[in-house]
């Protein structure tokens, strides 16, 4: 991939996008159409398809980063996409009704360059405008006549279960002295890697691929989401909030127990002790402490760790990816969407 320029892998990442959208928008639209009209209202507008009022909005809808690696996955092994992109809108559905809920459980007042849907409709409409989602991504491929609908439906469900058990470590960690790095790794696999490891996994189903090419592709996708974390709390300490949508520091604000935090913290050093300092406070941190906490974060080198780490996870879920697919011409939409995951500013 040497010879490849970033504006030429940008380019071919977005058109790969885009591409994604084209197919899986309408199933995606049709699916949250058939949904009551309170949750419709709410689905809607945290897909920016709608403004809170109802009136059509142009809106993020997100990358769509988790179906196109479900399609991806299809092609590459010589499958017909046409008949996964109800397995990939599914996938998608499951993604947003995570964040529907780590909105509201984070407190997080915007996503997409917007409020969020739980500041604008209440707390209990958005939690069940995301499980009528999650509801709706299982419907999607159970309905399915695919001879791999009973086995994908069945890993999606798996899947929810460990995203669940990780944001609930997530949550637990925030309250929790001495959290210990394999913990916290732990935790981040079944929160972020899950669902990337799922979406390759179920692309590999329909694409009628055998266990080994499906168990390769999963880890390929956990290791890829697992990288993605490390990048993402990168951005939570460091992002700028013209770029990412959400105000500055906005996991130390929240206390988060994020993976360059935790290498801080068991770091032995002095910047570990202020920043432990800093969290065992009681009240909000203002400004100041923000910016102290983040320096102490990068001082006991939990940033460049934390990109290193990035870096190390993705070349092994390059030897993942190997083993599913041998022929690197074949795998390039997903060499494509791993270079996009690790080089994410928002």
């Amino acid at each position: 991939m040497g010879g490849r320029t970033l504006e030429r892998e940008s380019d071919e990442a977005s058109d790969l996008l885009a591409r994604t959208r084209l197919l899986v928008d309408p199933v995606l639209r049709t699916a949250v159409d058939s949904l009551p009209t309170a949750m419709r209202r709410v689905a809607a507008y945290h897909f920016g398809w709608a403004e809170a009022d109802g009136t059509p909005a142009h809106g993020d809808p997100g990358k769509a980063i988790r179906p196109a690696l479900v399609l991806a996955a299809v092609q590459a092994l010589g499958g017909r996409t046409d008949q996964a992109v109800r397995a990939a809108a599914a996938v998608e559905l499951v993604h947003n009704f995570t964040l529907l809920h780590d909105d509201v459980i984070d407190r997080d007042p915007t996503r997409r360059h917007r409020p969020t849907a739980w500041s604008v409709f209440g707390s209990s409409d958005a939690i069940l405008a995301g499980n009528a989602l999650h509801a709706l991504a299982l419907r999607l491929v159970a309905e399915e006549r695919h001879p791999a609908a009973a086995v994908a439906t069945a890993r999606l469900a798996d899947c929810v279960i460990e995203l669940c058990e990780g944001q609930q470590a997530d949550c637990a960690f925030e309250t929790r002295s001495g959290v210990t790095l394999a913990e916290c790794l732990r935790m981040a696999e079944a929160k972020t890697g899950a669902l990337l490891g799922c979406a390759c996994a179920l692309g590999g189903l329909y694409a009628g691929a055998g266990s080994v090419a499906v168990e390769a592709l999963d880890g390929f996708g956990r290791l890829t989401g697992l990288a993605f974390q490390y990048i993402d709390d990168l951005i939570g300490i460091w992002g700028d909030p013209e770029t990412t949508g959400k105000p500055v520091g906005s996991d130390l604000a929240a206390r988060k127990k994020s993976l360059p935090v935790v290498f801080a913290l068991c770091s032995d050093t002095p910047a570990a002790t202020e920043l432990a300092d800093l969290y065992a406070t009681g009240r909000p941190l203002d400004d100041a402490e923000l910016a102290r906490a983040a320096d102490a974060v990068d001082r006991a080198g939990g940033r460049d760790w934390a990109q290193a780490q990035a870096c190390d996870r993705m070349a092994t879920a390059m030897d993942f990816l190997a083993r599913a697919i041998p022929d690197p011409a074949a795998a390039g939409d997903l060499l494509t969407l791993a270079e996009l995951v690790t080089r994410r500013n928002r």
